[in-house]
């Protein structure tokens, strides 16, 4: 039996929905955010829509429950009748990757309601144990309200408190060599997120052979993931090929076997469905294919489901998914630091409840 097949056959009953707001300013950025809560039994279970357009989650919370979602027996039957529906009804989204987001958080709700229904957890559902998990901080070291130059301040911050830290950083196109050196001799930098396939967004970084030079020379055992690869920059990547990651581009089993090398960035909600995240964990076991796992600047449950499947099925990568505190310009006192301590709650789809 597959992984997909084992969580599809629990039974699950689903009575109605409710969505609530779940945005959380961090400094002067907010990240919108959307709790779906499915209903049944005197059970809830709930998902987080991380669409990052904030009139999308305006419509759907303003629209409602306008979905049927009464009629599955199964998850799999409930996932099935999820995938069938246009959850943007009102109007179709700004950026098409938000359907899979969307999709991920009703399908990730239900599979927390059937467990809750059945009343176990999910490590005992797919018979795995939940192992401590490695994780990186994520970070920019420039501002998106200012036009101030990248600086080693953000890692600074992070690494007066937790000293212990490691990272993943987005190299921009204002690192000059001095910034580079000053970082290697700071920091431990596990992943560089070169932002290569994306157009038309704030993270947009500008394709440079020489800056993708630089950085895979001054960090030789950091994975690069999502570079832009063309004319100027394939031969300065091809000695690191083995490095090469991808995220941005994978949505599907499909585009994982077209391009993973030997590491993929594993987003559940890139893939949106329970189904398609299952077969690619199965993909990419039997392939020896390194999963590290990543967020969408998660801000609740979402954060800790995304913890939990990476402590079950990839723990020891640097998984992009530190707790969102670390994401808090502030840097507050007492977050958990990596290795964390398996968290899973008693039943259900949650962590650290």
């Amino acid at each position: 039996m597959s992984l997909y097949e084992r969580l599809a056959a629990l039974p699950v009953r689903v009575e109605g929905y409710e969505l609530s707001d779940q945005d959380r300013a961090y400094g002067s950025f907010t990240r919108p955010a959307t709790y779906v809560r499915l209903q049944g039994d005197g059970a809830e279970g709930i998902g987080e829509d991380v669409v990052y357009t904030d009139l999308d989650h305006i419509a759907h919370r303003d629209a409602g429950p306008v979905h049927d979602l009464t009629g599955a027996g199964s998850l799999g039957e409930l996932c099935d009748l999820i995938g069938e529906l246009d959850l943007f009804p009102g109007a179709a989204p700004e950026y098409e990757a938000s359907r899979h987001y969307r999709r991920w958080a009703y399908e990730s709700a239900g599979l927390d309601l059937a467990l809750q229904q059945a009343g176990i957890p999910l490590h005992v559902a797919v018979g795995r144990d939940p192992k401590p998990l490695r994780f990186v901080c994520s970070t920019r070291l420039s501002s998106f309200d200012s036009d101030d130059p990248s600086t080693t301040g953000p890692i600074s911050k992070r690494l007066a408190k937790y000293p212990g830290l490691r990272f993943k950083l987005d190299p921009e196109n204002d690192w000059t060599a001095e910034l580079i050196a000053e970082i290697g001799e700071l920091a431990g930098v596990d992943v560089l997120d070169l932002k290569g396939l994306y157009r038309g967004t704030p993270v947009d970084v500008e394709t440079d052979p020489e800056l993708y030079r630089a950085v895979a020379e001054a960090f030789p055992d950091a994975y690069l993931e999502d570079p832009d690869l063309d004319d100027s920059t394939r031969d300065v990547l091809e000695p690191h090929r083995e490095r090469i990651t991808w995220d941005a581009n994978l949505h599907s089993l499909a585009d994982v076997r077209k391009h993973a090398i030997r590491a993929i960035n594993s987003k559940p909600s890139r893939f949106g469905s329970l189904a398609e995240l299952c077969s690619v964990y199965e993909h990419c076991e039997r392939e020896g294919i390194a999963i590290y796992g990543g967020g969408q600047g998660e801000v609740g449950v979402g954060r800790g489901q995304i913890q939990y499947l990476a402590s079950l099925f990839h723990p020891d990568t640097p998984n992009d998914v530190a707790p969102s505190g670390y994401n808090d310009p502030a840097v507050p006192d007492g977050l958990a630091t990596s290795p964390i301590d398996p968290a899973p709650s008693p039943t259900g789809f949650r962590w650290g409840e």
